[in-house]
């Protein structure tokens, strides 16, 4: 059996959880991201969310060590869909694609650093030109 001030220090501890959390369940804001431009993603949101730096990775292998380019899982093919309507980029602002949810995680944005943020012509997963 456990000492009563070792239940109530408990007691304590699940209802203050309990109270802490919005009737939603969910405690800490998600940020907020601007829908594609064009069509269906390559995969959906959640395989996205935790595949996307391995899809990117091995992409940027197989064009740099074997010319391949324009397949599916380009960063060029993302930022021809996620580029904000307002700043025309991934990466311009706090609110863009990019950055929103980098900054949410924590995680450092530094493909920019070499790539532009801004699409380049024709989005290559779907093929079609951007305004």
């Amino acid at each position: 059996m456990r000492p009563p001030a070792l239940r109530a220090a408990l007691l304590a501890l699940l209802t203050a959880g309990a109270l802490a959390a919005p009737s939603g369940g969910v405690r800490t804001p998600v940020p907020a991201v601007e829908p594609a431009l064009q069509g269906p993603c390559i995969a959906d949101p959640a395989t996205m969310r935790r595949q996307h730096p391995d899809m990117l990775r091995h992409q940027r292998d197989e064009t740099v060590h074997q010319g391949i380019r324009g397949a599916k899982a380009s960063l060029q093919g993302c930022i021809g869909c996620h580029a904000s309507k307002t700043t025309g980029s991934v990466a311009a602002a706090k609110t863009d694609f990019c950055v929103a949810c980098h900054s949410y995680t924590a995680v450092k944005v530094d493909c920019f650093e070499c790539h532009t943020s801004k699409p380049q012509g024709k989005s290559p997963h779907l093929g079609a030109a951007r305004p």
